[in-house]
């Protein structure tokens, strides 16, 4: 009988056996010819002084991934969950079951690539042309694009979109309302650094006082106040600005759209269409603009063909405008998109339906109105 210890029955799900990088004996021969006797030894002869962390960073003795996992947990369990009011653009979402199993946790939807061979990704495609449509109803424009990154970025993509397609060819200068969230502001003044333009911040209602190739609202604004803003694109316009709008879905189901009032883009994101937070994202923003600008809008559009046998199918359109063919002329060199979070955007607005939709939106709405109630009654 061979005689045990309790250490050789200890079952160690360890990292580094599964790890891909070099092995031990790999890394041994390795630090020989770069003449080094370890790692650590390795670091000081490379990093300089002036950074270099001594004694090393003491993170305990390793574990387990079951370990760690129990050690994380245990941590997490500390934390006090409290309902978030902060607002600016991410709100709490229900996410139907139905599209929880069978769309974000399905590997079908979450690991698929672009689609750039159509013939096998006619269910996708037809997922983003819903989200397409849904955005271009919801907005009141005529085109819409299969999304972009995230509301800030979307911001940015308006803003040089506006500048390929502006009359106002000798200014050089951007407006944005200072009711536009804060985050929005920061990614487009970042943008804007390295596109050389000028960025002035201001109250909207002071956007057409100045010589701007585009300007940037948001309605409803960063505090939920609503403006009409139908008067100020119209002044804007005339004097060959372009006029980008972020906006929400959800509120766009009870008010009167951008598009209708004038707009020439309009931008925002599709979380609160059933994604999760995820301790803010990632989330699809959606992106419309006016059919005369369609071959300057940025992303990916799904259009309607026929495939070799006359029949409906569906595939990427005006693909000339992206970097996978223009490079580095494309519209956009951001090459992705959200389509995972898009789709369930476009799923969750099928789910509920345009009725479903709007009993939600109002829904919410009351709920404000009781909170704001009850916060005035309280002082």
């Amino acid at each position: 009988m061979t005689s045990t210890t309790l250490t050789q029955l200890e079952h160690h799900d360890e990292f580094i056996g599964r790890h891909i990088g070099p092995s031990t004996d790999e890394q041994k021969a390795m630090l020989e010819v770069l003449g080094a006797d370890s790692l650590e030894a390795l670091t000081k002869d490379t990093v300089p002084g002036t950074i270099l962390r001594e004694p090393f960073l003491q993170v305990g003795e390793p574990q387990s991934e079951r370990e760690a996992l129990a050690t994380l947990k245990a941590i997490a369990k500390k934390n006090q969950i409290f309902t978030s009011y902060i607002g600016m653009g991410y709100y709490d979402t229900v996410t139907p079951n139905v599209i929880l199993r069978n769309v974000l946790e399905n590997p079908g939807w979450y690991t698929a690539y672009t689609p750039y061979q159509p013939e096998i990704a006619q269910g996708r495609l037809e997922a983003l042309l819903n989200f397409q449509q849904m955005t271009m109803d919801l907005t009141g424009l005529d085109l819409a694009s299969a999304s972009l990154l995230d509301e800030a970025t979307a911001a940015a993509e308006a803003m040089a979109m506006a500048k390929r397609v502006s009359k106002n060819k000798k200014s050089n200068a951007f407006y944005i309302a200072d009711n536009v969230y804060p985050q929005t502001i920061d990614v487009v003044k970042t943008r804007a650094e390295y596109f050389g333009f000028e960025i002035i911040v201001g109250p909207a209602r002071e956007a057409s006082d100045h010589d701007v190739f585009g300007a940037l609202l948001q309605y409803p604004d960063k505090t939920g106040e609503l403006h009409n803003i139908e008067q100020l694109i119209g002044e804007l316009q005339e004097k060959k600005a372009i006029v980008a709008v972020a906006s929400d879905l959800m509120s766009l189901l009870m008010l009167k759209s951008p598009g209708e009032m004038g707009a020439d883009m309009v931008f925002g994101n599709a979380q609160r269409f059933g994604v999760p937070m995820g301790y803010g994202g990632p989330h699809a923003a959606f992106f419309a603009t006016r059919d005369k600008f369609k071959r300057s809008l940025p992303g990916r559009i799904i259009g309607v063909s026929k495939d070799s046998r006359g029949r409906p199918a569906l595939r990427m359109a005006m693909q000339t405008r992206e970097q996978h063919i223009r490079r580095e002329k494309a519209n956009s060199n951001i090459c992705t998109a959200q389509v995972l979070l898009a789709n369930m955007a476009s799923f969750y607005a099928v789910y509920h339906g345009p009725q479903g939709l709007r009993r939600i939106a109002n829904r919410i709405h009351r709920l404000t109105d009781i909170v704001a109630l009850g916060l005035k009654d309280k002082g």
